[in-house]
């Protein structure tokens, strides 16, 4: 007679498990979330970025996201083709682009805010205030020196 009704034992206690599964959890959620907005994870990092530090070239795009540098060229081209940023050539540079959020890209960013935090109210909602804090704290200790940054 089979036993493997549930999880076993073994795997309940293995700490990199439970973090994979909830991130496989917190990834879908989000994705789906972020998909019918019209939108992908990509293009909110990239809208948040150029937000907070205002124009910057792909390159630095790409550092400030993690996307690849052979990616972020694809993202911009989605989010430009949308009207969402702006891509002009580098006046310090021509061969260069500086990427620039549009005031459509604004908007857009307040309405993916929004989702988000209702994603994040939903995926965490068995933590307290505390708790979540504790575990961005935990994770960016798991994450490493450059966690933040990501």
């Amino acid at each position: 007679m089979c036993k493997l009704a549930g999880v076993s034992e073994r795997l309940e206690n293995l700490t990199t498990r439970a973090l994979s599964m909830a991130a496989m959890r917190s990834d879908r959620v989000v994705n789906e979330r972020l998909a019918g907005a019209g939108s992908r994870k990509w293009h909110y990092a990239v809208l948040a970025a150029l937000d907070e530090s205002g124009p910057a070239s792909q390159a630095e795009l790409s550092r400030a996201t993690g996307i690849y540098r052979s990616d972020i060229v694809a993202v911009v081209n989605e989010l430009a083709d949308r009207a969402l940023v702006e891509r002009s050539p580098d006046p310090a540079d021509r061969r260069r682009n500086v990427v620039t959020l549009t005031a459509a890209g604004r908007r857009k960013l307040v309405k993916l805010d929004l989702l988000l935090r209702s994603v994040q109210d939903e995926v965490f909602a068995e933590l307290t205030r505390a708790e979540r804090d504790q575990l961005v704290t935990l994770l960016a200790k798991v994450g490493g020196p450059d966690s933040r940054e990501h």
